[in-house]
Parts: structure tokens; sequence; C-alpha cells
């Protein structure tokens, strides 16, 4: 076993990428006859095994059930539970899940509501319930104890001497960063839930076993609890309440089975259904233990509240997972940049468009000038930082008139893009005009004693930054000579690869408003602008024809058969170096790791789900091979490339979550660091080759 990847060699196994398969249960019950929902338990515990759960978690009481009152306190059925987990830890042998269970214990003359850890024919632990609710319905102090004060005791239970208490931790031996705790119901309700103190003691993901009955709007305070808990505890949350087949009584049940990681939720089961149900999803316990690694908050809160959390015992078993392709439950987003929620769409564009806006609107109040200066090509870039510009102006109350546009002309700038220029400017009515640099990049050319001033068709690196050079040399003595300043254009993708020209380039200006901003989230945030009409129809039609050009610097000159310098073709898809970059900038992971999400994400295109109104013939789909091609590129360029034009880059707003480069925001790093780490592990995929 190798002790870097203890889950195994195999590249296309889960476990080795730190996911855990957890799932959550609801067993058919019928109130207080144990034999028949213990057997139901092991129906539901077979059902996960033929789906490779690793953890599955059920009801609150489900051995017995719990909607019994009174008959919570009958010896015989208190005997007949202890029989049942009996039975459920002899069939356990043969099942790979650790289950938990529901049962009422009895110890030491008390009565516990109780959850059981039970795994391969071994009682892991037993972990009595802390609150107990008794108000309105509730009447749990009727027949329980609560368990605040146990700790550090073991019980008899079904023939086996098992840690019993509150303070107990579950780590599994062959997958070290798989930890778990268990609360129940109630728990999770009180303002110090117990799973707070077990995520700071080191607990990645936190169980809870409940038997909370449904009334209306009550399945949206679970949501949000277990939401707000798995977001401020930095770990996944497993939520498992009970459904059809308790008693009705006085009350009802719905069956919610939710599972949150760091805020996100990942899969919620059907509510009220009459059969029984799973709820599977793949948790990433690596990307939970990254971030706490990179929010010193949840240290120092763990070093404080030492002293007030139980000291902890961990109880450790050996997972033994089933090993190879399990394949992934769990939609990994092919964009990680791009608003996906249906119903915050506009919410989450209006954010990221107004975030650029309103930087560069208090950048230009603050700077005192009377114009705005931005040299517009055509392409994705500059037509985005324009558009802002317009509507900086028009919050302002200003002009738009207000923004001087440059195109300029080079060697290779085609028709087309020359003329979406001239009509995103026109119809946006800014005061436009045009600069041909051709003769000035000539008569360089010629003093430098290049080539190209001789006739040769030499077209190096020289040969362009030549060209980008004196665009941005043209637009600062603009920006001195029209009292104003140059709006950058670059965007994080960008500045990501070092697809910049450095200093005197596109790599400078005097505040960079996209900086903050990746190539998949400008070409969607222009489709909002488009389709949410911040604009007028003539701008809408122009941006249309900019979003279905191909991405080119028009740097040199086309090919004989009149191809045009592609950009991707150089660096890779843009839609890959994105995703590469989101994984490693916002999360740290190793490349093996993003290699195995992309592989995921972007393997087959008719699966899972697109950015909302994605074109159909832009949907693409990548093999391994291809992924990890570019992804080693991707990290030769993001270490050792390109860090040196991020150490300078001028100011600009962040604007996603997944991060900025800015060496004052997010990302710091040396110059001249080593992508030698990184390509090594990449490297090691399957002995070398995914």
């Amino acid at each position: 076993m190798n002790d870097d990847h203890p889950a195994g060699d195999d590249f296309r196994d889960m476990h080795r990428h730190g996911f855990i398969r957890v799932a959550t249960a609801t067993p058919r019950v019928r109130p207080a006859d144990v034999a028949y929902n213990t057997e139901a338990i092991l129906v539901e515990a077979r059902r996960a095994a033929e789906r490779n759960v690793d953890l599955l978690v059920c009801p609150e009481l489900c051995v017995s059930s719990y909607a019994i009152d009174d008959l919570h306190l009958q010896s015989a059925l208190l005997g007949a539970v202890e029989e049942g987990i009996g039975g459920i830890v002899a069939a356990s042998e043969s099942l790979p899940s650790v289950i938990l269970v529901g049962a009422p214990i009895r110890f030491r003359g008390r009565l516990y509501n109780c959850a059981l850890a039970v795994h391969r024919g071994r009682l892991l632990g037993c972990v009595p319930k802390s609150y107990l609710p008794n108000y309105r319905e509730y009447y749990e102090k009727r027949w329980f104890s609560h368990g605040r004060r146990a700790v550090g005791e073991m019980a008899e239970i079904a023939g086996q001497s098992v840690p019993f208490g509150v303070d107990l931790l579950f780590a599994a031996q062959d997958l070290p960063d798989f930890v778990f705790h268990i609360e129940i119901c109630e728990d999770y309700w009180a303002p110090i839930p117990p799973s707070s103190h077990a995520a700071l003691a080191g607990a990645t993901i936190l169980t809870n076993l409940s038997a909370s009955n449904i009334i209306i709007g009550k399945s949206d305070d679970r949501r949000l609890l277990g939401r707000a808990q798995s977001a401020r505890a930095l770990a996944a949350y497993v939520y498992s309440a009970a459904g059809h087949g308790e008693s009705t009584t006085d009350l009802a049940w719905d069956g919610q089975g939710m599972i949150f990681e760091l805020g996100d939720l990942l899969a919620e089961g059907e509510r009220f259904r009459t059969d029984p149900a799973l709820c599977v999803a793949d948790v990433d316990t690596g990307r939970i233990i990254a971030e706490r690694m990179r929010t010193q908050t949840y240290g120092d809160c763990a070093d404080e509240e030492a002293s007030a959390a139980p000291r902890y015992r961990r109880v450790e078993f050996a997972l033994r997972p089933a090993p190879g392709d399990v394949g992934l439950v769990r939609r990994i987003r092919r964009f990680p940049y791009v608003p996906d929620r249906e119903t915050h769409l506009d919410s989450d564009c209006y954010e990221a468009f107004n975030i650029q806006v309103d930087g560069l609107s208090r950048r230009f109040s603050a700077t005192g000038g009377t114009r705005m200066v931005i040299g517009v090509s055509g392409g994705l870039d500059s037509t985005h930082a324009l558009i802002v510009a317009a509507k900086v102006c028009d919050r302002l109350g200003l002009s738009r008139e207000t923004i001087l546009g440059y195109t300029m002309p080079g060697f290779a700038t085609g028709e087309t893009t020359k003329g979406n220029a001239w009509k995103l400017m026109t119809a946006l009515g800014i005061e436009a005009a045009e600069i041909d640099i051709r003769p000035a990049a000539r008569q360089m050319l010629s003093d430098m004693g290049h080539p190209f001033a001789g006739g040769e068709p030499v077209y190096d690196v020289t040969f362009e930054n030549v060209q980008a050079g004196l665009r941005t040399d043209y637009l600062f003595r603009l920006a001195n000579q029209h009292g104003g300043f140059v709006i950058g254009t670059g965007d994080l993708s960008e500045l990501a690869l070092g697809w910049c020209t450095y200093g005197v380039g596109d790599q400078m200006s005097h505040y960079a408003v996209n900086a903050g901003v990746p190539k998949t989230l400008i070409q969607y945030l222009i489709r909002w602008v488009e389709r949410s009409d911040q604009f007028d129809a003539a701008t809408n039609a122009v941006l249309e024809a900019i979003l279905g050009t191909e991405i080119s610097p028009e740097l040199v000159p086309a090919d004989a058969e009149g191809g045009l310098q592609s950009t991707e073709a150089r660096i890779g898809p843009y839609e890959l170096n994105d995703f590469f970059l989101f994984y490693t900038l916002r999360y740290g992971l190793p490349p093996s790791k993003i290699a195995f999400l992309a592989w995921h994400a972007w393997r087959d295109a008719a699966a899972g789900r697109w950015p909302i109104g994605f074109p159909e013939a832009a949907r693409n789909e990548y093999d391994l091979a291809t992924i990890t091609l570019w992804l080693e590129r991707f990290l030769r360029r993001f270490f050792e490339f390109s860090q040196f034009k991020r150490s300078a880059m001028p100011n600009g707003p962040k604007v996603s979550a997944g991060g900025a480069l800015s060496p004052r925001g997010d990302w710091r790093a040396p110059s001249d660091a080593s992508a030698s780490p990184w390509l090594a592990e990449l490297g090691r995929l399957a002995g070398g080759k995914p």
C-alpha cells in the first residue's frame, strides 16, 4: 500500500482522492416491532453495500421506532432491542459499510436515547443524546436521561464491551481523513451543537440520526441548520430523519435525508415516500481538510474551545472499502466559476457584474480624472471591460463619451474583430478612434534589426510583443494627453497562464477591472448582459457576434489556408484551464485529484448539468489523456512561468470565491519557484500514467 495514497494506486478509485461515500436511509418501521425494524434496517444496509456506501446513517430510535411513548420503558421491548442490535452486529460481518442505528439503551439504571456504530461484526461505540426536547409535542425527559456527562465510559451491549459516551470520534485507520461524529436530532438544534466541538477536534463528517416530525416549513429549517453547520464547522453534515411507518397518532413524518459539505447541498432524498429510500453522495474529506488548513479561524477556535469540549476518544476501525472504480456519486461542475443555480442566476450574475462596476466606479472617482481610456479589440476581454465602463458612466450620471475607445489594428488584425470593435463602440455611444500601429511597429522592428523588417516571415515572440507593447504604450500616452487612466482588459485566466505581455503590454494598466474574472465567467457574463437586456438591441447583436468569434490574440498573420492564430491551440482550452485554476488556487488540491475531478466532469458531454443557456454546439468533452496533457502545461505555466507578471499586477477587484491572483489578496508566491513537486505528483498517476 502506498503511503501517499493509502486507499490504493488505482487512479479511478475515489478513495485514493479522499472521497467517502455516505448515505442516509429511511427503512420501513413499525411501532415497537423490533424484529420487523431490525430486518428492515438490514435490507437497507445490503442495498447500501451494493452501492459501495462507506457510511450509512439511519434515523433516531429506528430499532424500536421513535413514536412509541411509554413503551420505551417496557423491559420486554428493551430486551428485544438488545437482541435486535445483536442481530444487526452479526449480520454486519458480511457488509462493508459502517452502519449507524438508533436505539434505546439501558446503562447503569438509566435509559438513554442512543446511536450505535456497527461495522463488520463489531459494535464500535454507543453515543447517547445530549439534549432532550421536552416542549410542545416532545416528552423525551419522561423516558430518557441526557448523556452530556457520559464521558470515558464503557458499556456492555449485545455481548460486547463498547465505548459509551458523548466523547467518541470514529476514525478509519486506512483512510486518514475519514473521521466521523454522531449527534442525535435535538442536538442539532442546540445553540452550540455537540458536533461543533467534534469538528474542532478533527471530525470531518458530522452525522445526525433524527426522528424530527414534520410540520409546515420545518424542512426548510432543517436545511438551514444543515447548511449552516457544515459551513461553520468546515465539515460534511449527514442528516437522516424518520419517515413513513412511524406512528401517526399525533404526528407525521417525512423521511428527509440530506448531505451537506462546506455549506453545499450534495444530495437530498425525496420526502414523504412510502417505500424505503437511500440518499447517497460522495463527500470530499480532502477538500474539508484543505479548507481547514487555510482558514486560521478554525484552528484558533479549536484552541480557544479546547477546555470546553470533552477529551475525545478516537475509536479506530479499518474500513477496507471496495477497491477500484466505483464511480463518483457527486456532481462536479464543469465551470466552477460560473453561476449554476437557476433560482439565483440573475442575482449571481448581477453581483459579479456589479462588483466590477462598483470597483471601477470608485477608482475612477478617486483619480479625479476626466476620461477612461480603453483598447477595444473586438475580443471577449475588451468587450467585457468596455460594457463595465459603460455601466460606470450610467451609474455616475456621466456621458458615455467619457470613455475613449481605441481600436489599434496590427499585422494580423481580422476584419471581423475590427468590425465588431467599431460596431460595439458605436452602439455604446463612446468616443471612438482608430490608430494603425503597423507603421510604428515596422519602425521599431527595423530599429531592432528584426528579420521581419527585411521582408522575412518571422513571427516570433518579439514580433508579437512589439505589437502588444505599442498598443499599451499608446494607451498610456493617450491617458496622459486626455487626463484619464487606462482600463486593463486582461482576465484572471490569462494572469494564471502568463498569457499577457509584461510591463509595457497588456499585463499593465491603471486599473485591471477584469483581473478577478476568468475567461469562462466573462463569456457567461456577456451572455447574461445580453439576455437580461442591460443595453439596447444594437449592443446585444454585437455581443452575440463577439461571443461567436474564435479567441485569438491576432498578432501573427493567417496561415496559407487562412487559419487564424488560436490562443487555445497554444495554451489549451480555457474551460479546462479555468477548472484547473479553481481547484489549484481555491483548495490547493494535488494535480492527480484535479485530473480525477476533471475526468468525471468532462468525459461525457451528454452527462451532468451544463450552465443555464450554455450553447449546445459548444458542449465539449475531453478524455483523460487530453486532460493530463493540458494540466501538465498549466502547472508549468502557473507555478514556474508567470508569477513575476502577477507580482507586479495593477489593482483590480476580487469577484469570485474561487480566488484572485493579486499579491495583495489571495495569492502570494515567489517568482522563481519550481513546478517539479506538482509535475511529479501528476506523473505518479497509476504508476506514471493515468
